[in-house]
């Protein structure tokens, strides 16, 4: 894959902790502009990004941002959201108010509708209404593409099998996807299906939370109690999967993020990694320009492979 996207998941979390308008909004309008001046052809976003009494702002965001660019800018770019199956979002129509409140917060510009995580452990009846419902817009033309989030291989078949028979291609399925990503064996088996399918696999986390981009020197990570808490023991064993990062990042003169964005890419997958800042959106872009040989793709694998704390499961991914 050529093409990398970018998530707004860091929007929503900068949306509920410490937010300032005047400056934070600032930043991400610029943020959005360099990742659109330098190619980045994907936007993601969720209608719960932003939460409380600032539900759907990153949505709002992006809806002003997207009203400044060109129109050839306009018209290479995939905006996607996510929408909450919420336990009161109910029936075939269930999702159709949230479709049309994020739609109106994102100007028009509405792409690709997800459903954001599956229902199947403990409302599959929810799930099929919700899917059924997204379908029907995409008949009426109120959106061009679905796609999923968090899902298994065996709800992913059922699911693009149940699309197929009304004549509608399912085109993404997003899941965490990286060097540090739970149950390798499950991500190799979904990546497997997505190829034979002709299924876009987006990766969210590609950089396991930043734990990817730190040196083999670096042993802490800053952020909250709970986050500290997780990504420091990973710190401490992805200490060889991090020192051939660095090791390839130098040869290439490129960052670790680069080469860990990269990894997903050559497996097949589009990253989406939440940028924050200006100039981390260049270095997601820089990661375009070049691709990792085999040699170091299988090199990264097998490190991966020998990691024994890995992220955590995502409580909504299905089988």
């Amino acid at each position: 894959m050529t093409v990398i996207g970018f998530g707004t998941w860091a929007w929503g979390n900068k949306l509920l902790w410490g937010y300032r308008p005047e400056k934070d909004d600032a930043t991400l309008e610029a943020t959005f502009k360099t990742a659109i001046d330098n190619g980045l052809r994907l936007v993601d976003t969720a209608d719960s990004y932003g939460v409380a009494q600032l539900n759907g702002r990153s949505e709002e965001l992006l809806g002003k941002y997207i009203k400044k660019i060109s129109a050839s800018q306009l018209s290479n770019l995939t905006v996607a959201t996510k929408l909450a199956p919420y336990p009161w979002r109910l029936g075939r129509e269930g999702l159709k108010k949230p479709f049309e409140a994020s739609k109106g917060r994102l100007m028009g510009n509405l792409t690709r509708v997800q459903l954001h995580w599956s229902t199947y452990r403990y409302a599959p009846w929810q799930e099929v209404e919700l899917i059924e419902g997204l379908a029907d817009l995409v008949e009426k033309k109120h959106v061009k593409e679905i796609g999923l989030s968090n899902m298994g291989p065996k709800r992913l078949k059922f699911i693009y099998d149940l699309l197929l028979k009304r004549g509608i291609k399912l085109k993404s399925l997003q899941i965490q996807y990286s060097l540090l990503a739970p149950n390798p064996n499950k991500q190799l088996e979904i990546q497997i299906l997505c190829k034979e399918l002709n299924i876009d696999l987006l990766a969210y986390s590609p950089l396991a939370l930043g734990v990817l981009t730190k040196k083999p020197e670096e042993r802490t990570l800053n952020g909250t109690f709970l986050r500290k808490t997780l990504c420091n023991q990973l710190l401490a064993d992805s200490m060889e999967l991090r020192m051939k990062l660095n090791e390839i990042a130098l040869e290439r003169k490129a960052s670790q993020a680069q080469v860990a964005i990269n990894w997903c890419r050559y497996n097949g997958a589009i990253p989406i990694p939440g940028v924050r800042s200006p100039s981390q959106a260049k270095d997601a872009a820089d990661a375009t320009k070049w691709m990792l040989t085999k040699k170091e793709a299988n090199e990264l694998t097998q490190l991966s492979l020998n990691c024994p704390v890995r992220m955590p499961n995502n409580p909504f991914q299905s089988e």
